[in-house]
């Protein structure tokens, strides 16, 4: 039986996203117009958790953001967006991690400079086995490591799915994946010694696979691997679609009793139209069809 409303609980990053959309990025010293800007949280679990609530399931983000003026602005956002945001460190008056970015428009590569989330360092909340009870999959974004851990444990000890976004190889990720049951990560993903889909079996990680871009996604499970052709798109902003593809993800993969080799190709080759509709458009909101926390600034 497909649950109809899946839940999920996202742990990991949010930031406050400045995004400008630029001709070219500036040089030293130099200063240009912007074409466009989106204001909106972000984060890997944040954009993660948006893009689950936003297919329809429920959503829950356990994060650090604080009661700073731009951290009120960006859970709010969230809010808007249907994420229920858990905030672990509701008291700090410091203002949240803020990622500014670049993007080309020729091209939608994009340039992020950000403290991510350097700023804290996270322990559970005492409801933490509540929250996991209520969810049907936990996806992880490799940031708030110690935080990512526990979680994980909990997790698997109460028999919860567990989906991990590789974005970047980060300390701490050897102890993650052996509470992991689904791993998709990036090319830019390196782990130490081996190839991705190698290392990720090696720690125990049954469901795995490797996204790169518009190349297909390869994936291999315990009994059979292969690869997912990702949809054409003319590409105009690359920011967020790895986050995009994790959030759709689980999605699909939530509902699931038993992961299947069928049923994992399918959820991949799902989430993947998902990621491909999103990078089709400037922003990380604009393929919803919904505003942003500042709105856009036309020109």
């Amino acid at each position: 039986m497909v649950k109809e409303c899946p839940a999920g609980l996202f742990v990991g990053l949010c930031t406050l996203d400045v995004i400008q959309l630029v001709d070219h990025t500036p040089g030293a010293n130099e200063k240009l117009t912007a074409r466009d800007q989106v204001v909106a949280a972000g984060g890997p679990a944040a954009n993660a958790a948006v893009t689950f609530a936003h297919l329809g399931g429920t959503a829950t983000l356990l994060t650090a953001i604080g009661h700073h003026p731009l951290g009120v602005g960006a859970t709010a956002d969230l809010h808007a967006l249907g994420v229920t945001v858990t905030d672990l460190a509701a008291a700090s008056r410091q203002p949240p991690a803020v990622s500014s970015v670049l993007v080309t428009a020729s091209t939608g590569e994009r340039a992020v400079a950000s403290t991510n989330a350097t700023r804290h360092r996270l322990t559970p909340p005492d409801d933490l086995d509540t929250l996991i009870a209520a969810c049907d999959i936990v996806e992880f974004d490799g940031h708030h490591m110690e935080l990512a851990v526990a979680v994980a444990r909990a997790a698997r000890a109460l028999g919860r799915k567990t989906l991990f976004d590789g974005g970047s190889w980060k300390p701490g990720t050897e102890d993650l994946l052996h509470f992991i049951d689904v791993a998709v990560c990036s090319a830019d993903f390196h782990p130490p010694g081996t190839d991705t889909l190698r290392f990720l079996r090696g720690h125990g990680v049954a469901w795995s696979a490797v996204s790169g871009g518009a190349a297909p996604i390869l994936w291999a499970g315990p009994e059979s691997g292969g690869a997912i052709e990702v949809p054409e798109v003319h590409v105009a902003d690359t920011l967020g679609a790895g986050d995009v593809l994790h959030g759709a993800l689980a999605h699909h993969l939530a509902p699931q009793d038993r992961l299947t080799s069928g049923g994992f190709a399918e959820a991949l080759r799902a989430a993947a139209a998902v990621a491909s509709r999103a990078s089709g458009s400037f922003g990380t909101r604009e393929w919803m069809g919904r505003g942003d926390l500042g709105g856009h600034a036309r020109t």
